[in-house]
This record gives structure tokens, sequence and C-alpha cells, in this order.
């Protein structure tokens, strides 16, 4: 029975591509609908010491986490046909992650007990601190490695609507923040328990202190220290650009860097589910059809990533004013230089987890991320006092052309292998094409539309139209494949 389980959860990328994007725009509606009302409930010194406690909290739950989640999917997904092998190493993995919980909480209590600083901020810290251990119980990798992306996503939806429902019903003066923060945490425990009921349908989980820690410890710590070298370059602007420039400049940046998110997330949600598939190919050494879902996700992202790179960057006035208000406007700018960014971080994390990662080079993608990371703050501290937030976008950018450069280098001959020059070279060339397009479309009805809603609900349609077709009439092998596959689809479902 466990053994159909496994191959019952194989699902194609197509649909699980699907309902992970679906989750990520949850994901992201859900602070647009509760930001707004509790920034105009909670005082600024509740949401301050809400907003500090959370950030507090992520640093041990990065501890907790200790890069298991990465490197389970990795191995994990190798055995997942196998069900007395997968729940050894799920309960391997488990024990280890739940010994690093327990360090994470030790580190934690010695903190408020040491920093006096922090006994303002010691029950909120306590309430989000409940987060670390049903994160941990929730074995996350687990439905990413089985690709059960239908269970995750229902069940998200659920806590969601429940979150924002006990949001607009108790939260109702300036100090309750506490109660907010309940809720907050609410979502993440809810979930994640009904996780650990649920993860016994794929193995048998239990914590075992028979571990063999020398095969987990050594690859889960060198992802662990990337991960922290990566939460150095992505929140050192936001800290250079406050201790330098000030609050102000630090809101208006961070309304760039929240548009540039939400772009980026939806299509790195294309990437997620691909991952478990690539390692299990590339782990039992198929390497033909390794090579096959490689290409496609890499032409699909060309595909993707260079129209939405041009859209952001033309319709960034437009896009700042309808989600932050005229008085962000002055982030349009910098929104415009970060968007080049999506396209470098999208296939740099590419070459990270579909790439340096199966083929088990941790020590290479640590030596990546410390060297940008370095480079981030370097270029920031140039950057930042001579162009504020711009210079903030432009060090961003720049980091992660570092980034996907020394990846490409580290994975260099497992590319060679991979990528078809021909193929790859043609998409790039039918997707600058197609850019052209879209540029002339934005650029045309800027020119001619001064309502910044009116300009976005005819630029955005006629860019894509015309995109699309730009592709077809270049005769895009990506495009007719998604044309085929959706129209083999729709017959499918007619007969059924």
């Amino acid at each position: 029975m466990n053994n159909n389980n496994s191959s019952k959860k194989k699902h194609s990328l197509g649909v699980n591509a699907a309902l992970n994007g679906l989750q990520s725009i949850l994901n992201l509606i859900f602070p647009l609908i509760t930001f707004p009302y509790v920034s105009r409930i909670l005082s600024v010194e509740g949401m301050g010491i809400y907003n500090f406690s959370s950030t507090y909290v992520g640093y041990f739950l990065l501890i907790a986490g200790l890069g298991i989640n990465t490197y389970a999917i990795r191995e994990g997904a190798k055995f997942r046909d196998n069900y007395r092998k997968m729940s050894n190493f799920s309960s391997e993995v488990f024990s280890l992650n739940m010994t690093s919980t327990l360090v994470a909480y030790i580190l934690l209590i010695l903190s408020l007990l040491v920093f006096k600083v922090l006994n303002n901020y010691s029950l909120c810290i306590l309430i989000f601190s409940i987060q670390i251990l049903f994160t941990t119980l929730g074995t996350n990798w687990l439905y990413v490695i089985y690709e059960d992306y239908a269970y995750i996503t229902t069940r998200n939806i659920v806590f969601k609507i429940i979150s924002i429902i006990l949001l607009f019903v108790f939260v109702k003066k300036t100090t309750d923040y506490l109660i907010y923060a309940w809720i907050t945490v609410l979502a993440s425990v809810g979930s994640n328990l009904l996780n650990y009921i649920h993860a016994k349908s794929f193995v048998k989980l239990r914590f075992s202190w028979k571990t063999n820690w020398r095969i987990h410890v050594k690859p889960t710590l060198i992802i662990f220290a990337s991960a922290i070298a990566v939460n150095i370059y992505v929140s050192s602007d936001n800290t250079i650009l406050g201790l330098i420039k000030g609050d102000r400049e630090v809101g208006i940046y961070g309304v760039s860097v929240k548009i540039y998110t939400i772009v980026a997330s939806l299509l790195t949600a294309i990437l997620t589910v691909t991952i478990p598939r690539l390692s299990v190919l590339y782990g039992k050494k198929l390497f033909n059809e390794y090579k096959v879902i490689l290409n496609k996700l890499i032409n699909l992202l060309i595909v993707l990533t260079f129209p939405a790179m041009t859209g952001l960057m033309m319709l960034s006035k437009n896009i700042v004013v309808i989600i932050a208000g005229e008085k962000y406007i002055q982030a349009s700018n910098s929104l415009a230089i970060i968007a080049w960014a999506i396209l470098f971080s999208l296939f740099s994390w590419v070459i990270s987890d579909c790439v340096l990662l199966p083929a088990k080079r941790e020590k290479y993608l640590l030596k990546s991320t410390i060297i940008t990371a370095i480079f981030n703050v370097m270029i920031n501290l140039v950057f930042i006092p001579l162009w504020s937030y711009d210079g903030a976008s432009l060090s961003t950018v720049l980091a992660e052309v570092m980034s996907v450069t020394m990846n490409a280098y580290y994975g260099k001959d497992i590319l060679k292998k991979t990528l078809t020059k021909k193929t790859f070279v043609k998409n790039v060339l039918d997707a600058l094409i197609g850019c052209v397009v879209v540029l002339l479309f934005c650029y045309m009805v800027n020119l001619n539309v001064k309502s910044f809603v009116v300009g976005i609900l005819i630029s955005v349609p006629l860019a894509i139209i015309g995109y699309f077709i730009t592709l077809v009439l270049c005769n895009n092998l990506t495009v007719k494949e998604a044309v085929e596959y959706m129209r083999n689809t729709f017959q499918e479902k007619r007969q059924f």
C-alpha cells in the first residue's frame, strides 16, 4: 500500500507548476490584504515590536533548519519509490532536525536572558518561537519530494482564510499586536501540524538517537553556511541603506523590493516543482531524461523572464503608484533597475538547485555564495552613498550577475553536456525580438495614456499578446510545445 502511495504522488510538472504558482499567489495576496488593515489599526510601536520579533525569531528558524530542507529534497528524492529506505532516511533527517531545533531554542532562551534590551520584545518573541518547533514537525521537504502540491495548496488556502477571518474579528485596538502575532503563528502551526499527521501516508516517521550523523551533518552544514551567506547579502542592502540614508529611503526601496519579489516568486514556482524530479534523475544517473527536463526548464524560463523583466522596467511607475500610492513614486526608478535582477537571479537559482546541488557540489555553491555576499556588501557601501535606493537596486543586479557567473563556472561541465546550444541561442534571440514588441507597446501606451491604471490595463494584455504572437511567428519551439501540451490536455478533458 505504501509503495503505491509513493508512485501515486508523481504528477505532471505542468500541474505541479500551476499548483505551486497558485500557492505563491496566495502567499503574496495574503499580506496585501492584511498589511493595509493592521498598519492602520495597530500603533507604530506595536507594529515595530511585531516586525522586530518576527525577524529575530527568523534567525533561530534558520539555525533550526540547518540546511536540512534542501539536503532532504536532494537526497530523499532518490529513495521515494522505496518505502523502507525512505522511512529510514526520513527518520534520520527528522532526528537531526529535531536536535538542531533544540539547539535553536537553547540559544534563543540564552539570548533573552543575556540581552536585557530584548525585554520589551520577549513575550512577542516567545509567541513567534512556537513556529520553530512546528516548522520542523511540518517536514515540508517530504511533500516536495513526493510532489504533493495539491495537499499543500489546499491546506494553505484553508489556513490563510481562517487567519484573515480571525484578524478582522480579534484585532481591533492599537495594542492588539500580540493577538496579531498569535494569529500569524496559528496559520503556521495549523499547517505544519496537519503536515506531521499526514506524513504517515508517505513514510514511517520517528525520532531516533541511532542516526548516522556523519553522513548527514557535513552536507547540511555546508548548505546551512550558504543559507547564512544568502541571508547576509539579501539583507545587507536594507541594513546599509538604513544606516547611511535613513528610514524614508528604506521605505521607498522596500516598495521596489516587494514588487520585484512578487514577480520573481511567481516565476520561481515553475522552478521549485522541478527540483525533486531533477534530483531523482541525476541521482539515478538517468542523464538523458535529466537533460530533457533541464533544457525545457531553462527554455521556459527564458521565454517568461525576458518579457517579465522588460514589462516591469517599462511599467515601473504605473505599478508603484497602483500598489503603494503616489507618495512612493520615487521607487519607480529603483524598480526599473532591480527588474534586471529577475533574469540573473532565476538562472543563478536554476544552476545552484538543479545542477550544483544534485551533483553534490555544495562546497562550490558555498564559495560562490560567500564571495557574492562580500561583493554585495562592498558595492552597497560604494553605490548607496552615491545613489541611495537606486544604488541599492544596482548593487542587487550586479550581485546577481556575480552569482550566476560563478555558479555557471562551477557547473560548466554539466551545462555543456546538458544544454542544446542551438535551441538555447534561438530561444534567447526569439525572446529578445519579442521584448522589442513589449517595449514598443508599453512605450506607446505610456506616451498617450495619462492614467496609471488605464495605462497598465491596456499595456499588459497588448504586450502579452504581441510577445507570444512574435514567438509563434519566430517558430519558437518552447511556445509550440506549450500550445501542444494545452491542446492535448483540453482534448483529454473533453473525452473524459
